[in-house]
Order: structure tokens, then C-alpha cells, then sequence
């Protein structure tokens, strides 16, 4: 009975973790405006913030989990949050563009090898058949501070200064770093783990398959969600505040896909649940081309889109860590460096057809392709998965 106890209060250390994360990445989306003031910068140069911060987790996500191999799950997820408190706190200390790019840079390394050890840690934390949903108690974490943390911060960098939006992201390292601490049991590295270079786990065609399916098929959402504000304003005609309104209502969506996805999980392959996740998102999103001049149903699939989103989440990231055996925790944060990389090009991709005049509902048409493609790329898996049962039935029968 004190197991379950022990394992629910580190499922929620981690969440916590996942909370720092989620509002480090996303507020500084609310404070741009601030920011580019106090520095004297422009909003296009503010927004190379955001860049940094996710460059910072594709670098850092395989290095650190390489580097950290030889250490305790519990021991890593530690020196993981130090980094992240000490770096988000400093942010807030910037007095230029420079040294701001330099310390989001930074902030964003741990993102990745956090989420992806924890999502491990979560696996063996979980009682049998119920790995999904612990994953997914870790990414609610992430959910919740975009319904909560993002829109606290944004208020506290708007009325006060844009550092205190960092110093509370600091604040929230610390609370992780204490439950870590005191909730998070120590759970050995298995010997077949220590064993296994990262150089064999970056010859597994399909984890790097899995990985693409990520970056393109994610992709879809960050087309949809970084142009969500001119799609309320310009497009359905609301005013500027219904923008906060719009973004609480895709975290709150964020919240329950999460959850779904952890039973989609469940109930199918977590490869076939990233199918269904991936069509209904290409499909929702065609039909927001069509009514995003209503802003009443434009607000209703703000909430919808959001929630099929997130339902990925947990099944590509089971996914990664069932085809990246004896390399678990080095595919799982290569996953996140991918979510990033599809933030990215989601975002860029999007942004092309608005620049050649095509009106802003054309990211979503953009997304929508983005997510089909991902469909795509899950099937050929499948199917070679298939293939390759099919030889080995064949070749055992031979034998």
C-alpha cells in the first residue's frame, strides 16, 4: 500500500517538473510584447526567444540523457531540474538581447531528457497496464500550466516586469526539485540499460522513422496554434482579449486529450492510436478553414483541436520507448527534441502561404497536410513492422 502511496506522490513529482516546463516554453509567448520594450528590440527579434529555447531542447535532449546514462533515473531527474531552475531564474536577470537569447538557450537543454527519462521512470512507476496513464499524469503537468501557469505568468510579466514571469518559472523548479527529492524512489539503472551505447540506439531505423513521424506529424497542431491569434481577431473578427480566452480554452482541451490518449493507448497499439489521433486532427482542421468566420464555432474547435492534439502525446511517446529497447530514455528524449522540431517547421511551414497572400486560414490547411502525412508515415511503419513478421514466421518455419 505504500508503494502505490510512494508512486503516485513521484508521478506527480514529475508532474510538477512537467508544469515548470510547460510554463517556461509557453509564456514567454504572452510577454513578447514587454520584452521587446524593455530591450529595445523588435517582436520579430523578442520571438527569436522562443527560437532559442527550442533549439535548446534539440540539442540537449540525446546529450544529456548520453551523458547521464551512468547516473540514477532519480539522480538525473535532480541535476535535470537544477539546470532548469538555475537557467530560467537567470533569464530573468538579462539586461539584453544577448544575454536573454543566451540564457533561453540554455533553459530549454534539460526539456527534453526530463520529459524523456520521466516518461521512462513513469513506465516502471506504473502497476501493470497502466504505463499509458502514467505517462500521461507526467504531460499533465504540461497541460495544466497552459490553463493555469502560462495565463498567471503572462499577468504577473504584464502588470509587474517580464523577469517575474521567470523568477515564478524558477519558483516552480524549486517545488520540483524538493518533490523529486523527498517523493521520487530510487530506481536502478538495469544492467542491459548500461550496456547499450548511444550509437546502437541511433542505428534503429525505426525509432528514427518514429522520430520523423513526430516532427511532421505534431507538426500539424504548432501550424494551427502559432497563427491561433490572428485566426480570432483578423479571420472571426473578435477583439484582442478574446485571444486569452481562445488560448485557455486549447489548454483546457489539452488537458482532457492528454487523458484520452493515455486510454486510446490502452485500448489500441500505440502506434494505431497515433493513426486515429493524426486523421481526426487532418480532418478537424480542413473544417476549420470552412467555419473560422464564426467566431462561436471557431471557439469550439479552439477547445476540440487542442484536445485531439494532445491525444499523441502518450501513445508516440510509448511507441518511442517499445521500438527503442535496451535505449529507452535516449529515444524517449529524442522524442521531445522532435515535438520541438515540428513546433518549428509547423510554425514555418504555416507562415509560407500567408506570406504569398493566401489569408491566414491557410495554416490549417497546412496542418492538416502536416497531420495526414504523419498517417502516412505511422502506416508504412505498420506495414514494415508486417513485412518483417511475415520473414521471420517464414524463416522460422524454415528451420
Amino acid at each position: 500500500m505504500e508503494t502505490i502511496k510512494s508512486n503516485k506522490k513521484a508521478l506527480f513529482a514529475l508532474a510538477i517538473g512537467g508544469f515548470g516546463i510547460g510554463l517556461t516554453e509557453f509564456v514567454i509567448m504572452g510577454i513578447l510584447t514587454e520584452v521587446s520594450g524593455s530591450l529595445g528590440i523588435t517582436i520579430p527579434q523578442a520571438g527569436h526567444f522562443i527560437a532559442a529555447y527550442a533549439l535548446g531542447v534539440v540539442v540537449g535532449a540525446p546529450l544529456l540523457t548520453g551523458l547521464g546514462s551512468k547516473l540514477t533515473p532519480k539522480k538525473m531527474l535532480f541535476l535535470l531540474m537544477v539546470w532548469f531552475t538555475v537557467f530560467n531564474t537567470l533569464s530573468g536577470l538579462a539586461t539584453g538581447y544577448t544575454s536573454l537569447l543566451f540564457m533561453r538557450f540554455l533553459s530549454g537543454i534539460p526539456h527534453g531528457a526530463f520529459f524523456g527519462i520521466g516518461a521512462v521512470v513513469a513506465t516502471k512507476l506504473a502497476k501493470k497496464g497502466k504505463a499509458a496513464q502514467a505517462i500521461s499524469i507526467m504531460f499533465s503537468g504540461l497541460t495544466v500550466a497552459n490553463v493555469i501557469g502560462v495565463p498567471i505568468g503572462t499577468y504577473l510579466g504584464q502588470q509587474f516586469s517580464w523577469s517575474v514571469s521567470f523568477y515564478l518559472v524558477g519558483f516552480v523548479g524549486l517545488l520540483a526539485l524538493g518533490s523529486i527529492y523527498l517523493w521520487m524512489p530510487k530506481i536502478e539503472v538495469e544492467q542491459s540499460e548500461e550496456k547499450v551505447s548511444v550509437s546502437k540506439g541511433l542505428k534503429n531505423t525505426e525509432l528514427w522513422a518514429l522520430i520523423a513521424l513526430t516532427t511532421i506529424g505534431t507538426g500539424g497542431f504548432f501550424a494551427w496554434y502559432s497563427y491561433v491569434a490572428p485566426l480570432i481577431t483578423d479571420v472571426a473578427g473578435l477583439p484582442n482579449h478574446f485571444v486569452g480566452y481562445a488560448m485557455m480554452l486549447a489548454g483546457l482541451g489539452m488537458v482532457v486529450g492528454n487523458f484520452l490518449g493515455a486510454k486510446m493507448a490502452e485500448l489500441f497499439s500505440p502506434l494505431r492510436a497515433v493513426i486515429v489521433s493524426l486523421s481526426v486532427m487532418c480532418g478537424i482542421l480542413i473544417l476549420n478553414m470552412f467555419i473560422a468566420t464564426n467566431p462561436y464555432l471557431l471557439m469550439i474547435l479552439t477547445f476540440v483541436i487542442g484536445a485531439i492534439s494532445f491525444t499523441v502525446a502518450t501513445p508516440i511517446q510509448m511507441a518511442i520507448i517499445n521500438t527503442s529497447k535496451g535505449s529507452e530514455m535516449l529515444g524517449s528524449s529524442m522524442n521531445q527534441s522532435a515535438f520541438n522540431m515540428g513546433n518549428a517547421s509547423g510554425a514555418y511551414l504555416a507562415g509560407l502561404p500567408i506570406a504569398f497572400g493566401y489569408g491566414i486560414i491557410y495554416s490549417s490547411l497546412v496542418g492538416a497536410l502536416l497531420a495526414f502525412s504523419g498517417v502516412v508515415i505511422a502506416v508504412a511503419i505498420l506495414v514494415v513492422r508486417k513485412r518483417k513478421e511475415i520473414k521471420y514466421r517464414k524463416m522460422a518455419m524454415s528451420c
